[in-house]
């Protein structure tokens, strides 16, 4: 029991995580503009091409507090644990850190030039499609949330 126990204890629900099980969202859905409540905007266009404002970094490079502005790719995959969107910052035109991180060390990193996330794509309780990556340790299991842009 206590080698079970000790095996399991650093496992988060990230670990564990297969995917949506969504397979029926369409690219004319996923086509539009996205923001989340930290003030990111994304705007998906038909022909594969996307605007990014403010987008941050996924996994641990989050925890950089680097957010990246500018134009890429987008296109929606679907895998054994459902569709995701696959987005490609391809030319950086803004860098700006996160509200409450403190400026960078100078031994830091500089923030990529070009960068590749990838969104889970699921349905929340209206079935309205949200996309959502995960951030920060594994372990924790910290969503960030990009639904589908409301107007003024």
């Amino acid at each position: 029991m206590v080698v079970v126990a000790v095996l399991t204890a650093c496992a988060g629900p990230y670990q564990y995580y297969e995917g949506t099980g969504l397979h029926d969202a369409t690219t004319a859905e996923i086509a539009g503009a996205w923001e989340n409540v930290e003030g990111t905007r994304v705007v998906l266009r038909a022909d594969g091409t996307a605007l990014l404002d403010r987008l941050d970094g996924q996994h641990f490079d989050f925890e950089d507090g680097w957010r990246l502005s500018g134009t890429g790719t987008w296109q929606l995959a679907d895998g054994d644990g459902g569709q995701f969107v696959r987005l490609a910052l391809t030319a950086r035109t803004r860098v700006e850190t996160r509200p409450g991180m403190t400026a960078a060390a100078p031994s830091a990193p500089e923030p990529p030039s070009t960068y590749s996330w990838s969104f889970d794509v699921d349905r929340d309780e209206r079935e309205a499609l949200v996309l959502f990556f995960f951030y920060g340790d594994p372990d924790i299991g910290n969503t960030y949330v990009m639904t589908r842009e409301t107007t003024p």
